[in-house]
């Protein structure tokens, strides 16, 4: 309505401004022509105020919304998803046995009460399967989500601080069948085989290759034996690999046929944002949009130390508790993967629950 009145005094001032007019001898039939004129450029000014003021009030034109260029993947997990805390979880199990320790206290409330991943490292077939039902099967009655390692490749991390897994890749096969029928149909997350891509150092020709067939064994019985579980392929971290390279990796395994996603930063230091440029970004390379990132974030609080050491460094902090409501597209969770207060080899050996480091990391 303001705009159509201001279109009116700018044009009669147009007509009649403030400069003294220039006086013409007209005729009579000339003055009325002129008047006409006036007049018929008011009233198509009153009309196009009118015309305004009425589309004003009936609002914004609503054009049909363009279509998206590229499809939306809808999140793997709802944001209110909540992840399954084990109550024998080493840093649960250490409070209960140390209930006067001056520590307990803190590492009970910022370790032991977050949900955080269960290794399965057991070789025993029947005991990986009783295990892994269990798990599962308690997770769902108290409606939570559990978060399951898959951790037995053989030549496990080269034979050197977490050294272990099955003695061949049949025993593999064997144990990757009995993890899955444990699973069943239960819901579960599995990450798959920590290092086993990103560590191959030790591994000749032959053996790499049956480190890939093996990797895909385990995610297709996965991908059968348990069809709701989701499985992420471990991808080393952001200081280590480059994508290009992780990323054919990850095809020589399967991940295109079998993966639901990548896991990223397992028992590393890294700031969460580095990661996510770095998962966002192998995914880019193995050009599957379907796939998710999660994210290691249990002790990457403070970030990496200058040198980027790996094992037990000092000074690092707890990061941000499990969450699936990361806020960007294509992360699907932020997971605690390693279990906080477990050393890497270091500070005791890997796998051993150390109440001093534990507590450090709640500081």
């Amino acid at each position: 309505r303001s705009a159509g009145l201001a279109m009116i005094t700018n044009r009669s001032g147009g007509v009649t401004g403030s400069r003294p007019p220039v006086r013409r001898r007209t005729s009579r039939w000339a003055g009325r022509g002129v008047a006409q004129l006036i007049v018929m450029v008011l009233v198509a000014e009153v009309v196009m105020a009118a015309t305004t003021v009425q589309a004003l009030l009936a609002g914004p034109v609503r054009h049909p919304a363009p279509r998206p260029s590229l499809p939306v993947v809808k999140p793997a997990f709802p944001a209110t998803t909540r992840f399954y805390t084990d109550p024998h979880n080493p840093a649960a199990t250490w409070v209960r046995d140390h209930p006067r320790d001056r520590r307990a206290a803190a590492i009970g409330r910022r370790i032991a009460a977050e949900p955080q991943a269960a290794w399965l490292t057991e070789t025993n077939e029947s005991l990986i399967e009783e295990r892994a039902r269990h798990l599962v099967r308690t997770a769902a009655a108290h409606r939570r989500l559990p978060v399951l390692v898959a951790y037995a490749i053989p030549q496990r991390d080269c034979e050197q601080l977490s050294s272990g897994g099955a003695g061949d890749v049949a025993a593999y096969r064997r144990w990757s069948d009995a993890l899955a029928r444990g699973i069943g149909r239960g819901r579960t997350i599995v990450i798959l085989e920590p290092d086993a891509l990103a560590h191959m150092s030790c591994l000749k020709r032959r053996q790499r290759a049956e480190r890939f067939a093996a990797l895909s064994y385990a995610a297709r019985a996965l991908q059968r034996g348990a069809p709701r579980a989701r499985i992420y392929y471990d991808a080393g971290n952001s200081g280590w690999l480059p994508a290009r390279t992780m990323a054919e990796r990850l095809r020589r395994a399967g991940v295109e046929r079998y993966g639901d996603g990548i896991a990223v930063n397992v028992s590393n230091f890294n700031a969460t944002a580095d990661e996510v440029r770095y998962g966002l970004s192998v995914v880019r390379e193995v050009r599957r949009p379907h796939l998710g990132v999660v994210i290691d974030t249990s002790r990457n609080g403070a970030g990496p130390t200058r040198n980027h050491r790996f094992c037990d460094p000092p000074g690092r902090k707890l990061g941000r508790p499990p969450t699936a409501a990361t806020g960007i597209p294509g992360v699907d969770a932020f997971l605690w993967i390693k279990q906080p207060g477990q050393a890497d080899g270091c500070a005791a050996g890997a796998g051993m629950f150390v109440p001093g480091y534990a507590y450090r990391l709640t500081r």
